[in-house]
């Protein structure tokens, strides 16, 4: 993984004079891109006041998820605990939503705001166990960097 270009380029993304929401889906858009085995990228970010996430931003195939309420899923679990979540094979995961019969593991990193979990990054692959440190490193900091534009 070019992980020092990956985070150059985010940045880069990131002060082009566009929405956040161009922002965001051009992020999404990148690392599925760039990345062979993000097979479905997309942002979830808390839904006002209710104990639910709603999609925003993604690249990939649709997805009927658009709501998650908070507990349900590996992004409800994130989105309770406040802690990254990395599912090497989804198997073998109890509490797991399928988004499809080819997601074989999941990776989901929380984005906060003021020291409050706001949503998370969702990262699906059609593979299983291909997540290391590096895929937590890159999307802590994409987080951290998301963080400042929303």
């Amino acid at each position: 993984m070019k992980i020092e270009f990956l985070k150059s380029t985010i940045l880069s993304e990131l002060e082009k004079p566009t929405t956040k929401i161009e922002k965001l889906q051009s992020i999404c858009d990148f690392l599925k891109q760039e990345i062979s085995y993000y097979d479905w990228v997309g942002f979830y970010f808390k839904n006002g006041d209710k104990e639910e996430l709603k999609l925003a931003q993604f690249s990939g195939e649709p997805t009927e998820h658009k709501i998650i309420p908070f507990g349900k899923g590996i992004c409800g679990q994130v989105a309770v605990s406040n802690k990254n979540f990395i599912v090497q094979d989804v198997s073998e995961q109890e509490n797991y939503i399928s988004c499809g019969w080819k997601v074989k593991s999941e990776i989901v990193i929380p984005i906060f705001k003021n020291k409050e979990n706001i949503g998370q990054i969702d990262i699906d692959s059609h593979s299983v166990n291909p997540f290391t440190d590096q895929d937590e490193e890159l999307l802590e900091f994409v987080c951290e960097q998301v963080s400042k534009i929303v």
